[in-house]
């Protein structure tokens, strides 16, 4: 009879720590995940194959741009915008940040 409280309490035990480490481990994602995934976003923002294909949109973007009939330039002009916000100016290339200066 005693083996058998003496097991039970165990279980039990081990359930408890089971529980604990489960609530701690959520407790640290929620803490270190925020943190990781942000440098982990910047890390692939500061890449080349991110601002290598960035550049190749828009130039993509700008040719649209060039051969759109002009009722449509305006709204291309505001997604070029905004697709840019937030992308370094050093990374484009100098005939882009003209394109861009020039966009109504």
């Amino acid at each position: 009879m005693k083996a058998f409280g003496i097991s039970v309490l165990a279980i039990v035990a081990l359930l408890a720590l089971g529980w604990i480490f489960t609530a701690n481990d959520l407790a640290l994602s929620k803490v270190f995940s925020p943190a990781r995934e942000q440098v982990r976003r910047e890390t692939f923002e500061e890449s080349k194959a991110y601002r290598d294909g960035m550049i190749q949109e828009l130039r993509s973007m700008q040719f649209e741009y060039l051969k759109a009939p002009d009722d449509r330039k305006v709204g291309l002009a505001n997604v070029i915008k905004h697709k840019i916000a937030g992308f370094p100016e050093d990374a484009i290339p100098y005939d882009l940040q003209q394109f861009i200066k020039e966009l109504p």
